[in-house]
């Protein structure tokens, strides 16, 4: 199947190439998140409440590291996008060489800084006392897995670039599997393994992702892919600067977007805690379902952009319209049909996180607010996504950051002032209408007028 989506022409309508490229992304960030998911169930329920906010103290470490790969793996994303699409399978081997040593180091280097420094970080982000030295233990295990963890990430990504989703949901699967099976195992010692406590889910994870790197070599060398570990594909494992270059260009203002979103949230967050523990908890509650509705408007996004730099590089250049206008269109379509699903059946999916039910109608509540912005962000998404895969970067990125960063948290408070806890939520819905504004009029008005499609 990922054969099919390569550069030549495809006999297919582009709508179906859509399609077959999503399908398999979407559910790929949905069992990323529910092993995330399932893998904290283990923790809280066989080591109790003090472990699992241990390891939540590390996650919000873990988010800001992965973020600059996110950034790196779209950027690739683009660029092997473009060089398949031009037929010019030498380029992808040397984009992938680079991009996956580049990252192998970058999770050396940050894993190893985060080994020593994991005591540090956690105390300043005001880790409890009594779960510090449980939070650091796991810490320092998760860190000694960023190198493989980042590995896996941008090969992911280059495999998407020349359009095969189909191979990382399946090393996802047999990542998550081992995962699945060999955390409680770790943790509790099973089967003659040593019982590890706390650390044993990140044992498990530096296993499953050794494990599934493996699968994936074995795999792409019987499948014949260009991308498979041959020995003309490590002598290229190197950096090249005229590689790496505009990959961090392409890449660096979508892993920025991430981390300003992410403080955004964070100041947000602690307006919400002024309303008490119940808002808190809401919000928990609300972000969980939050994530997996923006899944689909993430993950079309990330289409619209590889197959919009493919019909660049193969001087297909009517397609652009195609891919925005399908983009659009799934998003009004998937991403308003789980919007709508969760605006219908919001009590009973808040009831899967928490029991209370005062806290499961204020969240309720809050998602009728909120849930909109997804769909609102999705839209804005495909725009940029198909400016960026033309390599315009500057502009659309600057609306984003402004947006972010100028926007939601004063919206949040002065809408605060007025409508309470409700109005902190009604800044998101407000924040990604504007951005969406701004995008749109500058694609129709600017960049259509005079769209750069090049290279990069």
């Amino acid at each position: 199947m990922p054969e099919a989506l390569a550069a030549s022409p495809p006999a297919r309508p582009l709508w179906k190439t859509f399609g077959l490229f999503l399908g398999p992304l979407v559910l790929t960030n949905m069992l990323q998140a529910l092993s995330g998911t399932l893998n904290n169930i283990y923790v809280g329920q066989m080591l109790g409440v003090g472990a699992l906010a241990a390891v939540a103290s590390f996650f919000p470490l873990l988010l800001l590291f992965i973020s600059f790969v996110i950034g790196l793996g779209a950027g690739a994303s683009v660029l092997t996008g473009q060089a398949w699409g031009a037929k010019d399978t030498g380029k992808v081997r040397a984009i992938a060489g680079t991009v996956l040593y580049a990252g192998f180091l970058l999770g050396v280097a940050i894993g190893g800084a985060g080994m020593w420094l994991a005591e540090p970080m956690l105390l300043l982000l005001g880790t409890p006392a009594d779960v510090l030295p449980q939070a650091v233990a796991y810490a320092r295990v998760m860190f000694a897995t960023l190198p493989l963890l980042f590995v896996s990430m941008l090969a992911a990504a280059v495999l998407r670039g020349v359009g095969d989703t189909v191979t990382p949901l399946l090393s996802l699967g047999v990542s998550s599997a081992i995962i699945l099976v060999l955390t409680p195992a770790l943790i509790q010692g099973w089967a003659g393994l040593p019982a590890l406590g706390i650390t044993g889910g990140a044992w498990a994870t530096l296993a499953a992702n050794a494990a599934s790197l493996l699968w994936l070599g074995v795999y792409l060398r019987r499948r014949g892919r260009p991308l498979a570990p041959a020995r003309s594909f490590w002598r290229q494992l190197r950096l090249s600067p005229d590689v790496l270059k505009p990959v961090v260009r392409l890449g660096f203002p979508t892993g920025l977007f991430f981390i300003t979103g992410s403080l955004a949230d964070l100041a947000l967050l602690r307006l919400v805690n002024g309303y008490g523990s119940h808002a808190t908890a809401a919000w928990g509650a609300v972000s969980q379902v939050m994530a997996y509705v923006q899944f689909p408007a993430i993950s079309i996004a990330i289409a619209a952009s590889v197959l919009a730099a493919q019909a660049i590089g193969g001087g297909r250049l009517q397609q652009i319209d195609e891919v925005t206008r399908i983009g659009l269109g799934m998003n009004l379509a998937l991403t308003g049909t789980l919007a709508v699903l969760v605006l219908v059946f919001s009590r009973a999916i808040v009831g899967l996180f928490i029991t209370d039910p005062q806290v499961v109608a204020l969240a309720a509540s809050l998602l009728h607010i909120t849930v909109w912005a997804s769909l609102i962000f999705g839209l804005a998404s495909v725009f940029t996504s198909v400016m960026r895969a033309s390599g315009t970067v500057l502009v659309p990125t600057l609306i984003s950051l402004g947006c972010l960063s100028l926007l939601l948290f004063p919206l949040g408070w002065a809408f605060s002032q007025t409508f309470g806890l409700r109005g902190i939520w009604m800044s998101y819905p407000a924040t990604y209408a504007v951005a969406l504004l701004l995008q749109t009029t500058y694609f129709f008005v600017i960049w259509k007028k005079k769209p750069i499609y090049k290279m990069v």
